[in-house]
């Protein structure tokens, strides 16, 4: 049985500025191309890097440890290290991870009626 070795902490989320618009403080968190990818994975469970890494494909190793790290700092994904030869790192939603799953599902059905209705087109 592994042992965890170490598990990072996160920054709580920020609050939202007075006159901030919320719609862009949550693009924030999970914008660009392969955050909402990233996290579409991570709601069947946890995955190892490598996994997350074979379901993005064009991803450079680096751009996708800063997304991950990103994804952590916002406090979405928990990384979790065992201690074990090699190494092995872990990374699962958080509580509030999980709590995108309507959004990321509701991204994920709009998309397939968009591709089909284009694809008629």
């Amino acid at each position: 049985m592994d042992t965890v070795f170490a598990e990072t902490s996160v920054l709580p989320p920020r609050r939202v500025r007075k006159g901030e618009c919320v719609v862009d403080a949550a693009l924030d968190l999970i914008g660009g191309k392969w955050k909402g990818v990233i996290v579409f994975h991570l709601l069947d469970g946890p995955l190892r890097f490598n996994a997350v890494k074979r379901h993005l494909p064009g991803v450079t190793q680096r751009m996708l440890t800063k997304q991950l790290r990103e994804l952590e700092a916002a406090g979405l994904v928990h990384r979790t290290v065992y201690a074990q030869v090699p190494p092995r790192v872990e990374y699962r939603l958080t509580e509030a991870g999980q709590t995108l799953s309507p959004v990321i599902l509701a991204l994920r059905a709009w998309g397939e009626t968009h591709l089909r209705v284009r694809d008629e087109a």
